[in-house]
């Protein structure tokens, strides 16, 4: 088993659920009392919080190679972000380290092919709805036609991230909200939804939809258990 390096803490809520869908998933491929090797650099989100809201992305971009050269000196063999909306420096991590970074739009995208969506819907922080890094990967790469909301409900979106699900509150006024920020999309074309942002699945899960929905915190965890038991 090849040992999964995780730069983490963005926020810790998200984190924790990488932890134990990483720890499930080899125990379901292996059986007995096995787990994940990992390890892990997690953030103070608030200090990374901070950078992203000031623009600062460069200084973002030098923290996370560090990290990634830390993992890497700890024996990861790959980079696992555990975060959407850091994967918009994720080219400067992997052209900082020579060990592969597994990128959560690819993951994303691989599990959208292989259902018949066509228009999902991204659910996320504002950087990445309105930022083309991660919208751009999905079109140029994997050729899918991704909508976000509109202005006032991509608000609402990153407002309920930043200042609920990232601080541990659960709502259900802000989940009825997201459900009905889905239905407008769905009545604009919208065909599925991708969790966007690695604390949305705090709120929402399929049960509560009838079209598909990709989460891309557990498909991410388990495009990195594919790499650790790949040849196991």
């Amino acid at each position: 088993m090849k040992t999964i390096g995780l730069i983490g803490g963005m926020s810790w809520e998200s984190t924790a659920v990488y932890y134990q869908l990483l720890n499930r998933y080899v125990q379901q491929a292996l059986g007995g009392l096995h787990s994940a090797q990992l390890v892990m650099w997690s953030f103070d989100f608030a200090e990374i919080e901070e950078l992203q809201a000031c623009g600062d992305w460069q200084t973002a971009a030098g923290r996370m190679i560090a990290a990634a050269r830390r993992i890497k000196k700890g024996g990861a063999e790959c980079v696992v972000l555990c975060t959407n909306t850091m994967h918009k420096l994720a080219d400067e991590v992997q052209n900082a380290v020579d060990i592969p970074l597994i990128h959560i739009v690819d993951a994303t995208a691989k599990a959208i092919a292989e259902t018949s969506a066509e228009k999902p819907l991204l659910l996320a922080t504002r950087y990445t709805m309105e930022q083309g890094f991660y919208k751009g990967r999905l079109s140029a790469r994997h050729d899918i036609d991704v909508c976000v909301p509109g202005e006032e409900d991509r608000q609402v979106v990153h407002d309920i991230i930043y200042n609920e699900l990232c601080r541990g509150v659960i709502s259900d006024a802000s989940k009825q909200k997201y459900l009905a920020i889905v239905q407008r999309a769905r009545a604009d074309g919208a065909d599925s939804a991708i969790f966007g942002c690695t604390e949305v699945g705090l709120l929402l899960s399929q049960r509560d939809f009838d079209i598909p929905i990709f989460n891309s915190t557990a498909i991410h965890a388990r495009a990195a258990v594919e790499f650790a038991l790949d040849g196991t």
